[in-house]
Protein backbone atom coordinates (compact mmCIF):
# COMPACT_ATOMS: atom_id res chain seq x y z
CA UNK A 1 0.00 0.00 0.00
CA UNK A 2 1.53 3.36 -1.29
CA UNK A 3 1.52 6.06 1.44
CA UNK A 4 -1.27 7.67 -0.59
CA UNK A 5 -3.17 4.97 -0.22
CA UNK A 6 -2.88 4.73 3.18
CA UNK A 7 -3.98 8.42 4.36
CA UNK A 8 -6.97 7.73 1.66
CA UNK A 9 -7.59 4.54 3.43
CA UNK A 10 -7.43 5.86 7.28
CA UNK A 11 -9.63 8.75 6.20
CA UNK A 12 -12.64 6.25 5.54
CA UNK A 13 -11.70 4.75 8.79
CA UNK A 14 -12.08 8.06 10.91
CA UNK A 15 -15.36 7.95 8.59
CA UNK A 16 -16.53 4.57 9.70
CA UNK A 17 -15.67 5.28 13.31
CA UNK A 18 -17.70 8.51 13.58
CA UNK A 19 -20.73 6.27 12.21
CA UNK A 20 -19.94 3.61 14.63
CA UNK A 21 -21.94 5.25 17.81
CA UNK A 22 -25.60 5.07 18.23
CA UNK A 23 -26.08 8.32 19.48
CA UNK A 24 -24.42 9.80 15.86
CA UNK A 25 -26.46 7.71 13.84
CA UNK A 26 -29.48 8.78 15.69
CA UNK A 27 -28.55 12.28 15.02
CA UNK A 28 -27.01 11.91 11.52
CA UNK A 29 -31.10 10.72 10.54
CA UNK A 30 -32.58 13.59 12.80
CA UNK A 31 -31.14 16.16 10.63
CA UNK A 32 -31.06 14.31 7.55
CA UNK A 33 -34.03 16.34 6.13
CA UNK A 34 -34.28 19.57 8.68
CA UNK A 35 -31.74 21.24 10.47
CA UNK A 36 -31.95 20.83 14.22
CA UNK A 37 -29.58 22.67 16.24
CA UNK A 38 -28.06 21.65 19.71
CA UNK A 39 -30.79 22.03 22.09
CA UNK A 40 -33.31 20.36 19.80
CA UNK A 41 -31.06 17.75 19.62
CA UNK A 42 -30.18 17.54 23.17
CA UNK A 43 -34.10 16.98 23.88
CA UNK A 44 -34.20 14.51 20.84
CA UNK A 45 -31.37 12.29 22.12
CA UNK A 46 -32.05 12.97 25.71
CA UNK A 47 -28.02 13.75 26.85
CA UNK A 48 -26.86 16.81 28.45
CA UNK A 49 -25.76 19.34 25.81
CA UNK A 50 -21.68 18.71 25.80
CA UNK A 51 -22.51 15.46 24.87
CA UNK A 52 -24.56 16.23 21.99
CA UNK A 53 -21.79 18.96 21.06
CA UNK A 54 -19.03 16.39 21.38
CA UNK A 55 -20.99 14.09 18.67
CA UNK A 56 -21.85 16.63 16.33
CA UNK A 57 -18.17 17.37 16.90
CA UNK A 58 -17.00 14.27 16.12
CA UNK A 59 -19.71 14.18 12.73
CA UNK A 60 -18.18 17.89 11.27
CA UNK A 61 -14.38 16.80 11.81
CA UNK A 62 -14.76 13.60 9.38
CA UNK A 63 -17.52 16.41 7.08
CA UNK A 64 -20.60 14.20 7.13
CA UNK A 65 -21.87 17.56 8.97
CA UNK A 66 -22.09 21.26 8.08
CA UNK A 67 -22.82 23.73 10.36
CA UNK A 68 -25.03 27.36 9.35
CA UNK A 69 -24.83 29.79 12.17
CA UNK A 70 -28.48 31.77 12.19
CA UNK A 71 -28.10 34.66 14.60
CA UNK A 72 -27.16 33.35 18.18
CA UNK A 73 -27.88 29.49 17.08
CA UNK A 74 -26.50 27.17 14.52
CA UNK A 75 -28.18 24.17 12.65
CA UNK A 76 -26.49 21.15 11.79
CA UNK A 77 -27.63 19.52 8.52
CA UNK A 78 -26.15 16.62 6.73
CA UNK A 79 -23.06 17.80 4.34
CA UNK A 80 -23.88 15.30 1.68
CA UNK A 81 -27.20 13.46 0.58
CA UNK A 82 -24.91 9.86 0.27
CA UNK A 83 -25.49 9.51 3.40
CA UNK A 84 -29.38 9.13 3.42
CA UNK A 85 -28.76 6.40 1.11
CA UNK A 86 -25.80 4.53 2.89
CA UNK A 87 -28.17 4.94 6.18
CA UNK A 88 -30.97 3.17 3.82
CA UNK A 89 -28.70 0.94 2.54
CA UNK A 90 -27.81 -0.26 5.84
CA UNK A 91 -31.35 -0.42 7.10
CA UNK A 92 -31.80 -2.92 3.80
CA UNK A 93 -28.91 -5.17 4.99
CA UNK A 94 -30.82 -5.25 8.60
CA UNK A 95 -34.13 -6.14 6.94
CA UNK A 96 -32.80 -8.88 4.85
CA UNK A 97 -30.34 -10.52 7.60
CA UNK A 98 -34.15 -10.40 10.02
CA UNK A 99 -35.50 -12.21 6.84
CA UNK A 100 -32.62 -15.02 7.08
CA UNK A 101 -32.95 -15.37 10.32
CA UNK A 102 -36.57 -16.03 10.20
CA UNK A 103 -36.42 -18.45 7.81
CA UNK A 104 -34.08 -20.30 9.33
CA UNK A 105 -36.49 -21.10 12.28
Amino acid sequence: MTEEERIRYEARADIFKALGHPTRLYILEQIQDTPHCVCELTEMVGADTSTVSKHLSILKNVGLVRSEKKGTTVYYSLACTCLKQFLSGAESLLQMRAEADSAAL
